[in-house]
């Protein structure tokens, strides 16, 4: 059965009060049972049996399924005609001129067809449209005999120039895709592959060649599967320059506003690369720069950027030092409803870091309480990689609440389930850093030895603060912190600053 509930929940306030003006339209009668329907769903209490009972005044399961497949049928109209005004005007417009100037060219007014068609190609060149460049050169090229001005050679040099490029975009969105296809196995199917032997192989086998002049949307695939390549070994450090020199390439593109999506998710993924690598400073201003362009077309993508470009905040807050600051905005969103579970269950995970690092071990157990589900249920929502993480902080947390029984059978499930993988994807320094937690556990006075603060320096290949990743250097600030008997946050901090 279609979410109905969740459609129009993503939906911003001013578009919900759009559509139901819509509705309202559409409907000649005052009692319309479609907008009732809009209007309980969004209420977001009852159930679906209750919301029948409450229009109709008994359970009419019939009536009930038509009105909700006209309500999905609106929905549909409701949104293409919106799409159409906000984001078309250009290709229609472009339509329009491709259609006149084909009338006037048949009808042998010739010098009007081809100066509708520069006009054409003037602003299809501006936005990048490759596919109706190519249906303008291809009309020139038809009509080039009634032109003797024109210079026919040039203009199919042209022509072959706008083909290779859409078809390297078509080429790149297909590379994509399978490129996307393969980590959905790797992440929710446990099978492991070297993620960069593989992207540099799908890019070779499409011949992508990387260009300035490629599209905002296609520089945005470009950037996903570099930053999907990095985070595989959490070797962020690498594609930083990459990622700001390519935004300076495009964030000037013409567009930029008519590529809106795009535009936010590239922004999200900068703060993000930046954010791992530390620089915190840098990171806020492209946050900032993505809720700038977030209350853009009256806020299109507000809503269903909100919880990712918070849960960066966030996250940017505690490990600057503003720990209460972090705390603030992501303890009022985990008791929100949200449809995207990914970072729901992100927002739990790091609120329960922050507790944990200030000692809230009860808070954070209780957070914990709440992500009840199995791992292989984790791992098909959020991934292995989440899913490897949520089990590393419950075995530390399990340890310092001293649940000893716990913490063995958490250690024994972590073992069983996720060291073949990580041995596969060449993270042996994960299962390195458990054996130490396991030994300090087992033996707690043990933490203070010299020998095995020297076996603690000889397991791990240090690779310097500023190219270790930042989440990799938490985990061992819990290991740290018992060492050195000091505090976990401060340690955290300190490792994090240098």
């Amino acid at each position: 059965m279609i979410n109905l509930k969740e459609i129009v929940s993503s939906f911003s306030i001013e578009k919900q009060q759009e559509f139901i003006s819509y509705l309202d339209k559409k409907s000649k009668r005052k009692d319309a049972k479609d907008i009732q329907l809009v209007n309980l769903l969004l209420r977001n209490t009852l159930s679906s049996k209750e919301i029948c009972v409450k229009i109709y005044g008994k359970e009419n399961k019939v009536a009930f399924h038509a009105l909700r497949k006209r309500l999905f049928d609106s929905i549909i109209n409701f949104t293409a005609n919106t799409n159409l005004k906000e984001e078309s005007s250009i290709d229609m417009q472009l339509i329009t001129y491709i259609l006149s100037a084909k009338t006037f060219l048949l009808k042998g007014y010739f010098d009007i067809g081809y100066k509708i068609l520069a006009k054409g190609e003037v602003i299809a060149k501006e936005f990048q449209l490759f596919t109706i460049l190519n249906e303008i050169y291809h009309i020139k090229i038809q009509y080039s005999y009634t032109n003797p001005s024109l210079n026919l050679d040039e203009l199919v040099a042209i022509f072959r120039e706008n083909q290779q490029q859409y078809i390297l975009e078509e080429e790149l969105n297909i590379a994509y895709s399978k490129i996307r296809k393969i980590l959905q196995e790797i992440n929710h199917q446990n099978k492991i592959v070297d993620i960069k032997v593989m992207i540099a192989t799908i890019l070779k086998e499409h011949k992508i060649i990387v260009s300035d002049s490629l599209s905002f949307k296609a520089l945005y695939q470009l950037i996903q599967i570099t930053n999907i390549s990095s985070s595989q070994n959490f070797d962020y450090h690498t594609i930083e320059s990459f990622l700001i020199e390519t935004y300076q390439t495009i964030k000037n593109h013409k567009s930029k506003d008519r590529q809106l999506f795009y535009h936010l998710e590239i922004l999200y993924l900068i703060s993000n690369t930046l954010f791992r690598n530390k620089n915190f400073i840098e990171s806020f201003k492209y946050l900032d720069l993505m809720h700038f362009y977030m209350q853009k077309n009256k806020g299109k993508y507000q809503k269903e950027f909100q919880t990712k470009y918070s849960l960066l905040k966030a996250l940017n807050y505690n490990f600057s030092g503003n720990q209460q600051k972090a705390i603030e905005v992501l303890a009022p969103l985990t008791k929100k409803r949200s449809t995207d579970i990914v970072y729901k269950l992100d927002l739990y995970l790091s609120l329960i870091v922050c507790y944990f690092q200030q000692k809230e071990l009860k808070k954070a157990q209780s957070l914990f309480s709440k992500l009840y589900h199995s791992d292989q249920w984790f791992i098909e929502k959020a991934g292995i990689e989440w899913t490897i993480k949520k089990s590393l902080i419950e075995i530390l947390l399990q340890i310092d609440l001293g649940n000893i029984d716990m913490v063995d059978s958490r250690i024994l499930s972590f073992k069983r389930k996720f060291y073949k993988h990580l041995k596969g994807i060449k993270q042996d320094k994960v299962i390195t850093y458990l054996q130490l937690v396991e030994i300090y556990y087992k033996n707690p006075e043990i933490i203070t030895n010299i020998e095995f603060h020297e076996k603690v320096e000889n397991s791990f290949i240090w690779i310097g603060r500023e190219v270790e990743d930042i989440f990799i250097m938490s985990f061992f600030a819990w290991l740290k912190a018992k060492m050195t008997k000091q505090d976990l946050y401060l340690v955290t901090l300190d490792l994090v600053k240098g």
